[in-house]
């Protein structure tokens, strides 16, 4: 069992909100890790699945991940929730195999 693991289980669950101001600056909640960051995009892993922020000079005044909270100020183009899961397939892509 690695360390972020135990980690992620150890932290409490907190109510998952996206707050944006003016497409400059977005406040999350329910933050559990930050993925990977640069001036264009931030990936994160939040209690709500994976979320991905797109823009231009985007930086990070607030991170507290024992709060779960981020702040990312710049212009911000998109929010966007990556979700890992297989599509369930619907009727018409099961008659059309």
């Amino acid at each position: 069992m690695s360390r972020m693991d135990t980690e992620e289980r150890q932290r409490p669950r907190t109510r998952h909100t996206v707050t944006m101001d003016n497409r400059e600056r977005v406040l999350v909640t329910g933050v559990a890790d930050v993925g990977s960051f640069n001036e264009q995009e931030v990936l994160l892993s939040t209690d709500s699945g994976e979320l991905a922020i797109s823009g231009e000079n985007l930086h990070m005044p607030k991170l507290n991940l024992d709060d779960g909270q981020l702040v990312v100020e710049g212009q911000i183009f998109a929010l966007e929730y990556i979700d890992h899961q297989p599509q369930k397939s619907g009727f018409f892509s099961r008659v059309f195999r």
